[in-house]
Formats: structure tokens, sequence, C-alpha cells
């Protein structure tokens, strides 16, 4: 990615007026964030629709989520793509890869239980670190340990089946995005990212420096704000698509389906559960309550997990957004590799408690 960014005598824009510029932006953005949910909630009681109608939540989950994730994305490619203007991704990967790979994919995921993101939520992050070339197995540990274990879920499980079993999910759910992210990033499987995705990870520019001269803090601000140009021309259809078939299941789920097949008292049991909630899509907190649910109506305890880390790890939605950033060979291998943790996670959880 190249760029004519060096400071001219000419430039009509002071550098503190940028500074203050952006200032202003970060206040505006942590304004507009925290008004989304009532904003959503506020714009879907307008419409002609029942309050708790399946038609409502989904509308007011889509409302919600679409802006969420795109003020997420835009904070964190160009945060990415400033930070990205003072090391070069040779150096990144040499600072994350090789004998320290095990402890970056350790840092991520611990990074990723103090970020409560959706898996949708947690995919701006996911191309950031990507796109700063930090090396593919680190990010995917991350990817996964977001949605899959944060404090939210962890107080919610700790209020309704006690801290034996959250703290087991919290050591469970942390080796999943560890091992997993270990183990892709073992495959090396760069070369399955999509190309332009590529490009921005092998570093075709020269962080630092502009036809020999370094960067102004201004011209870092307009590298991070080039950053968010690029991703978004080619995610923005992808997050809206994806997150509308998230909505539309959110608001429609077949709960008492559900609950048939993970009381089952067999071994097709946890299977069925990953394979019920993949193409399902919301947050921790949002499917504690389907986990009350069916263990209320007699689930197993395993089951019921496996299907709560599908949801949130596995999700169709955000697998239609990563193809954006993924080739489909790559998805199949996170999708089969995150599965086999989650499968060994429902069994030994039947098989304990």
């Amino acid at each position: 990615m190249t760029m004519q960014t060096h400071a001219t005598p000419g430039r009509r824009i002071p550098d503190w007026a940028w500074h203050v510029g952006l200032v202003a932006f970060a206040v505006l953005w942590w304004a507009v964030y925290h008004q989304l949910a009532p904003l959503s909630e506020w714009i879907t009681s307008l419409l002609p629709l029942a309050p708790a109608s399946h038609t409502a939540e989904a509308i007011a989950f889509f409302l919600y989520d679409v802006p969420k994730v795109m003020l997420l994305l835009t904070l964190i490619v160009f945060a990415m793509g400033v930070v990205r203007s003072y090391f070069s991704a040779e150096k990144t990967r040499a600072l994350l890869s090789g004998k320290r790979e095990g402890v970056g994919n350790v840092l991520s995921a611990g990074l990723g239980i103090v970020t409560p993101f959706c898996s949708c939520s947690a995919v701006p992050l996911f191309i950031g670190f990507v796109s700063a070339g930090v090396p593919l197995g680190v990010t995917f540990s991350f990817l996964i340990a977001a949605p899959m274990v944060n404090e939210v879920a962890l107080v919610l499980l700790f209020g309704l089946v006690g801290w034996t079993v959250a703290l087991t999910y919290l050591a469970f759910g942390l080796g999943i995005a560890i091992v997993a992210g270990f183990v892709i990033g073992k495959l090396r499987l760069e070369g399955w990212l999509q190309d332009w995705v590529r490009d921005i990870h092998t570093g075709a520019s020269a962080p630092g420096l502009v036809d020999g001269a370094r960067l102004t803090m201004v011209d870092r601000y307009k590298l991070g704000i080039q950053a968010v140009r690029e991703i978004f021309a080619k995610v923005w259809i992808w997050i809206i698509l994806g997150i509308a078939m998230g909505a539309l299941i959110h608001g429609y789920v077949p709960e008492d389906l559900m609950v048939r097949i993970m009381g089952a008292d067999a071994w097709w049991s946890v299977p069925a559960a990953v394979l019920l909630g993949i193409p399902m899509y919301t947050n921790a907190a949002g499917v504690i309550p389907i986990v009350e649910a069916l263990l209320g109506k007699g689930a197993a305890l395993g089951t019921v997990l496996a299907f709560m880390m599908s949801v949130i790890a596995l999700s169709l939605p955000e697998m239609i957004i990563l193809r954006q950033v993924l080739t489909l060979r790559l998805i199949a291998v996170f999708v089969g590799v995150v599965a086999s943790g989650i499968l060994t996670v429902g069994f030994l959880f039947n098989a304990i408690f």
C-alpha cells in the first residue's frame, strides 16, 4: 500500500486542527456508540409491530448491530493503520512468530477475554491484526476467545450454574482458543488469505518513511484513514448481509426444537447441538437466557455449552463476513479445528457433570 502523505508547505489544514479533529471524532464516536441500543429500540418502537414480536426483535437487533460493527471497524482499522505506520510487517511478525508464537496465542486469547465482543464485532480487530502482519494463528486465537470467553459470559454462567462450571468453561474456552490458533499457525496457511489481505499482510510499503522522509503524525492519521477506506470498500456489504441473516435467526430461535435435540441421551446430541448453533447469531449475554431455558427443560449441560460455544464462535454471519478476508479453504480449516475443540468440551462436560 502506497500513499503520498508527506507534509508540504502549502498544506491548508494545520497540524493542530488534525489533532483537535481526532479528539472530537473520538468523543463523538463514544457518544454515538453508547446511544446505539436505546436508539435502535426507539426506532423499532415507531414501527407498527408488537414490541415482543419476532419481527420487532429481529429489526432491533439489526439496527443495533450494523452501526455497532461499523463503528468498531472504523475505530480499530484506523488505529491499526496508525500503529502499522510505526512497525513494518516484518518486525511485527518477528516479534510474535517462531518461538514466541505460543506466547502470542496466549496473549491474544487473554486479550479476547477482556474484549466483550460478539463474533462479528471481533472481526474488525481480527482484520486489523492481520493487516498489521500479526501471525495468522495468533489472530485466530483472539477471534475465537473474544466472543466465546468474556466477563459477561462468565458472570452469567456463575449466576446460573455456579463457579465450578464457570471456571471450567473458562479453562476449556481459553484452551480451545490457544490450541486452535496454535494449530492453525503451525499449518502456515497465510497463502489462503484473500489476495488483498495477503498483500497487506506481506507489507508492500515501508512504514515510517515516504519518499525517504520521515512521516509526521498527521501523515500517520492519513494512513489510518486510507486503511479505513480500503477495507470498508471490500467488507461493508458483507457485514450488512451477515448481520441481516443473524438478525432474522435471532428473532426466530426454534427453542422447542433445540430442547428436544439437546435433551436426547445419545452421543449424537453434542454434534447435533453444534450444527444447530452454527446458523444462529448472538453474543454471550444474548445466548445465556437460551442456555438457562434449555437447562431448565432438562437438556444436558455439556450439550448446551457446546451449543453456546458454536453460536458465539462459529456463527454463520461471522463466516459470511470472514469470507471477504479468508478463502473458503481457510474458513473450512478454522471451522474444523474449532468445532473439534467444542465437541471435546461438550463430551467432557457431559461425562464430568
